[in-house]
């Protein structure tokens, strides 16, 4: 999939990216990381999520954290760090010099803790006071899952609907919940079948302001794949994104693997909107 369009007018919505959970099923790799700092490659899947708004003119990022937020703390402090060679100046007046500047330089990341056994839609309610008054809507992804979704059409696509939520729909393995889908509308969700028929939502959302006040309260317990997303639907204010292109979770060793792989191969296929 190659982004048809990357032109929006104005400045890009943010991105929150929920960061928090635990990544049970990834045990024997997470025991050490947190799911989104998991690498493939030489950086964290959250990085690789990261570029791929970024290339659409994304620079603003809300990050939600619970579980094990210092390692994202250290990642992101130690940034330039990592990514530059450096002359450091021992002593009583210790001074950095930076040899190289980073693409990432004009990121704007925000370390946002939400508590370690919130839900996910708590961790939404909690992180939006990081909003500007001007951001109408923001893009809202999960921390473990890379795809090609063309950024710029998903939200031209929410925009154009002027409901409350656009969720991005994909083909995956039959293991997760399917959307049923009336035109452009998700109508309601169905629990796991045991083929795949239709959609499940990809992670890859864009939120109007208005979904914070209609469908969120502040109880820390909320997931929002559950009542704020099910009760949306059958608002009629939810709208479908279709995306025939590539999409890849990391919930098991094997997608790890997978995932590794792909990226050695020089022709790892979500970063094709990088380009």
């Amino acid at each position: 999939m190659k982004a048809t369009n990357k032109k929006i007018s104005g400045a890009m919505p943010p991105v929150m990216i929920l960061c928090g959970g635990k990544g049970t099923r990834l045990r024997d790799v997470t025991e050490l990381l947190p799911k989104p700092m998991v690498p493939i490659g030489e950086q964290p899947i959250l990085w690789h999520i990261m570029k791929s708004y970024a290339a659409f003119g994304c620079k603003r990022f809300i990050l939600c954290l619970g579980y094990k937020r210092e390692v994202f703390v250290d990642y992101f402090m130690n940034y330039h760090l990592r990514t530059s060679d450096a002359t450091i100046t021992l002593g009583h007046s210790p001074k950095i010099k930076f040899h190289e500047k980073v693409p990432e330089g004009d990121w704007e990341v925000t370390l946002a803790g939400t508590g370690l056994e919130t839900g996910t839609g708590g961790r939404v309610f909690q992180a939006a006071k990081y909003l500007k008054p001007t951001d109408r809507e923001f893009f809202l992804t999960y921390g473990d899952g890379v795809a090609d979704v063309d950024i710029a059409e998903l939200l031209k696509t929410h925009r154009a609907a002027g409901r409350e939520i656009t969720v991005s729909a994909v083909h995956p393995a039959a293991r997760f919940g399917e959307m049923v889908t009336e035109g452009d509308r998700i109508v309601r969700f169905e629990e796991k079948p045991a083929v795949a028929q239709g959609y499940i939502n990809g992670g890859f959302m864009v939120v109007s302001r208005g979904f914070l006040k209609k469908f969120l309260t502040d109880d820390p317990q909320m997931f929002f794949e559950r009542d704020p997303m099910q009760k949306a639907a059958e608002a009629g204010e939810m709208t479908i994104y279709r995306h025939e292109g590539f999409w890849q979770c990391m919930d098991t060793s094997r997608e790890y693997q997978l995932l590794n792989e792909l990226w050695k191969s020089g022709n790892a296929p979500w970063t094709r909107c990088w380009k």
